[in-house]
């Protein structure tokens, strides 16, 4: 267990006519290795809940254990806390500013006391691991790359302090379509090759359907349904009664299977669609 929340609340402007409860007794488990999918209508408190993993926000009441330490222990280290969980958040190029691509991922690593070997193999390794080529980039500005460049730069300052927790707040926000897949491959390549934990927060279904192994959803600060990936998209009726939906490939698998096609009907990607029909056009090319 890597992360344990234990009846989390937070009261906006408490005691106040704009109090509001954005989250409403948390109960929640993060496992080492997860992937997980955020989901929620905007105001749901998706953001507000991760910006208590590493501290940013203080809780109203309840506890978070964060590998063994109650971050909300007077003697807790908020700054290990920090290395231990990595938070990127919305649009995180707006927060670069150094003058080198190099510098900008160095800068929280550097603040550590790593000795310059080790603080490059850093910088170095966390490009790489975001596809960004280290050679070609250490010494440019960052604000002259493009702005899926500009968003690895910053998810990779926050890999190279080499956190067990990676969060990601809708890293793909604003991109073009070809900047949205390349970030969302990268992702998918940091979480398979280092197997560090992950929490992709998004407003796409098809992003999680197709990156996540289990799924929160939450809904008026309350978390309504966690479960793997697969199950949660069976229960459409009740995400729909929320206002969230199905992958639109899930969605259509079910309306052809309601035509009396012999598929299944819990295709979350297209991958997974095109292999499924092909089956079904062999059993029936061999019927």
């Amino acid at each position: 267990m890597l992360v344990k929340i234990n009846n989390l609340s937070y009261i906006y402007n408490p005691n106040t006519p704009f109090e509001k409860k954005a989250l409403d007794n948390i109960n929640l488990q993060i496992d080492e290795g997860d992937f997980i999918g955020l989901i929620g209508h905007t105001g749901s408190g998706k953001s507000t809940l991760v910006q208590h993993l590493n501290g940013i926000m203080k809780s109203t009441s309840g506890s978070i254990i964060v590998d063994g330490i109650n971050i909300y222990d007077k003697d807790a280290n908020l700054r290990e806390i920090r290395q231990k969980v990595g938070l990127v958040f919305q649009y995180p190029e707006h927060q670069l500013f150094e003058e080198t691509v190099y510098k900008d991922i160095a800068f929280g690593p550097k603040n550590l006391g790593l000795k310059d070997e080790e603080l490059k193999q850093r910088v170095k390794s966390s490009m790489e691991l975001v596809g960004l080529d280290y050679d070609t980039l250490k010494d440019r500005s960052p604000f002259e790359l493009s702005g899926g460049q500009k968003r690895r730069v910053a998810i990779a300052g926050v890999i190279a302090m080499k956190p067990k927790l990676l969060i990601l707040d809708e890293p793909t926000a604003g991109l073009d379509p070809s900047g949205r897949d390349e970030i969302l491959d990268e992702i998918r390549k940091l979480y398979l090759k280092e197997g560090i934990t992950i929490i992709l927060v998004s407003h796409s279904m098809e992003d999680v359907a197709k990156l996540s192994n289990r799924i929160l959803v939450m809904h008026e600060g309350k978390i309504i349904i966690n479960d793997e990936t697969r199950e949660v998209f069976k229960k459409a009726s009740e995400l729909e009664e929320i206002g969230l939906g199905i992958p639109q490939i899930t969605s259509f698998m079910r309306e052809f299977k309601s035509k009396g096609n012999d598929v299944r009907d819990d295709i979350l990607t297209v991958e997974e669609a095109k292999e499924e029909i092909l089956k079904y056009l062999r059993r029936n090319k061999n019927a």
